[in-house]
């Protein structure tokens, strides 16, 4: 593979997220506590919401929350979503789990390379505040198709499948009642070739983040300036630093 295809092939469908994740992850009293996002679910705990995992009532040492992993740590049990239109996944609820839970089920689910249904998905996941990212990111498509030498518009190869797996995220509230955040999410993606072999050159520990807005009911992708200049940026994930499971980096079950 050529300088070009591998740089074409690496390109990456990044959302201009600005915000800090849905999830309300704080460090209290020596350990983690998983808190719910104010203003949904009823009043509901995000334990209650959303069946995360339980916060011990005891805090332990600082050396031994200084030594937590995310290896170590349960991993984010996530949601499935309970709808889905034109192929975007739909009825998450308005808790941190149910946020970042949406953001990976768009991600895992996004027809990157094909512009038809891609734009379709987007359609329906967009927030109507961020329209122009709809056109963003099919011009993003676009790209990518032409850098592995396909037409720029049209579906993915014919008998070619394409996986991607979220295997950690990573999220803050950008807004005190938790309805914009920002989530950073750590993947690879494969390919099925059309005579079934696997993907010679995968794309490993790869990592974007999304901006979602809870509005109209759901959790909506976005990417206005008032929120996109409020992103942070995490540590680099690995599974075995304990600066990454301090920085509020989680090993995630999917759902899906």
């Amino acid at each position: 593979m050529d300088a070009h295809d591998r740089k074409a092939r690496r390109a990456q469908l990044r959302l201009s997220g600005a915000a800090i994740v849905a999830f309300g992850v704080l460090a209290t009293g020596g350990y983690v506590a998983v808190s719910s996002l104010s203003g949904g679910d009823g009043g509901r705990t995000s334990t209650e919401a959303g069946k995360q995992p339980s916060v011990s009532q005891s805090s332990p040492s600082a050396s031994a929350v200084d030594r937590m992993t995310p290896a170590k740590a349960q991993a984010l049990p996530l949601l499935a979503p309970k709808k889905t239109q034109n192929g975007a996944p739909l009825g998450f609820p308005r808790n941190g789990l149910g946020a970042i839970s949406a953001a990976v089920a768009y991600w895992e689910e996004y027809a990157w390379l094909d512009d038809s249904l891609a734009r379709k998905q987007l359609e329906v996941l967009v927030s109507p505040d961020s329209a122009q990212t709809i056109d963003r990111q099919i011009s993003e498509v676009h790209r990518v198709r032409e850098g592995i030498g396909l037409p720029p518009s049209g579906p993915a190869p014919a008998g070619v499948t394409f996986t991607t797996v979220v295997k950690a995220v990573r999220g803050k509230s950008l807004v005190k009642d938790g309805s914009v955040v920002q989530i950073w999410l750590q993947y690879d993606r494969y390919a099925t070739k059309a005579d079934g072999g696997g993907d010679d050159t995968p794309l490993t520990n790869e990592t974007t983040d999304v901006i979602m807005k809870r509005q109209n009911g759901e959790w909506r992708i976005t990417q206005e300036p008032k929120y996109v200049k409020l992103r942070t940026f995490p540590v680099a994930y690995d599974p075995n630093s304990a600066p990454a499971r301090q920085d509020g980096w989680w090993r995630v079950n999917d759902a899906n």
